[in-house]
């Protein structure tokens, strides 16, 4: 059954060309399930049933695992499954496809405020090549919205700070992104004189940022960076690698953005993943109003006599 599955990874990355953190994902996801399998007693895919993937989701809802967790488990399994009927290695179709998957809670997406925003933008130390990177990073995360796979998978021939954009290419569809005069501004430094001090010996290395070791940075290393500045900046709200963006899309949207343009610069296939942000809005309303509306402070004012 590994084998199939190294298949079925190989088959993933080289023709649906899918980044490696989600390549990752998808065979965790299976692996995991052929190992529950081979301890229910089988060994070959071509013995499993639907009532083996039914028990391998139940029993992963009975060990606490979250909603999205078991979710993203059947994805992975059903696309696995679909991938081996479709090679002709299973018969009678896939068995996962009629299967639900268990309904998600709707979280709204953790925002920080544009005060909030701007303390972590002016966190990092600029005296020192580490500093302006991490400052043209963080400035370009929040000018753009990108993902931060994204990010650190831009090669620098992909900028362009001199005319203000960048092609991003992300989950299969390739975009332009302008960026802000500030961001720019910290690119180009980081650019002309920064980058060739990390590079050390890596004279060919094609991506725009690198670490201590003049190679491309990798996902975990701006996640620490992330929560060192976050930790500076004294902010105590949750911070996830997706902040920045989220942050990034309600505030030009609190700023009269067209939620088409705003679904564009993200990358978002379809616009009901972006009217998300139009709920964090909303979900705001009311202690906006409680802030700001005279009637509603004096109404404050007089249950508190």
């Amino acid at each position: 059954m590994e084998a199939w599955l190294q298949t079925f990874i190989h088959h993933l990355s080289a023709e649906k060309g899918l980044a490696p953190n989600t390549l990752d994902s998808y065979e965790r996801d299976i692996s995991q399930y052929l190992a529950y399998l081979q301890e229910d007693g089988i060994i070959d895919i071509r013995d499993s049933r639907r009532v083996h993937i039914q028990k391998y989701l139940h029993e992963l809802k009975n060990r606490g695992r979250a909603a999205s967790t078991v979710s993203r488990s059947l994805v992975s399994i059903r696309s696995f499954y679909q991938y081996l009927s479709n090679e002709n290695v299973i018969s009678g179709g896939n068995p996962a496809l009629q299967l639900d998957a268990p309904k998600l809670d709707k979280r709204l997406p953790h925002v920080l405020s544009v005060d909030q925003v701007i303390k972590l933008l002016e966190a990092p130390e600029t005296g020192t090549p580490a500093g302006v990177r991490d400052k043209a990073m963080l400035e370009m995360l929040y000018a753009t919205g990108m993902r931060v796979t994204e990010l650190i998978s831009l090669d620098i021939s992909k900028v362009n700070p001199e005319l203000g954009f960048i092609e991003c290419s992300g989950k299969n569809k390739e975009r332009v992104i302008p960026i802000g005069k500030t961001a720019a501004k910290w690119l180009r430094l980081y650019l002309s004189e920064m980058r060739t001090l990390m590079l050390k010996q890596q004279g060919d290395e094609p991506a725009l940022f690198v670490n201590h070791l003049g190679t491309r940075l990798t996902r975990q290393g701006f996640w620490k960076i992330m929560k060192k500045y976050a930790r500076e900046a004294r902010i105590e709200q949750e911070i996830t690698p997706h902040t920045l963006r989220h942050s990034f899309a309600t505030h030009l949207l609190d700023n009269g953005a067209d939620i088409r343009s705003v679904q564009e610069m993200l990358g978002h296939a379809d616009i009901s993943t972006t009217q998300i942000y139009i709920q964090t809005m909303k979900s705001n309303l009311k202690e906006v109003y409680d802030r700001a509306h005279p009637r509603a402070k004096e109404e404050i004012s007089s249950q508190s006599i």
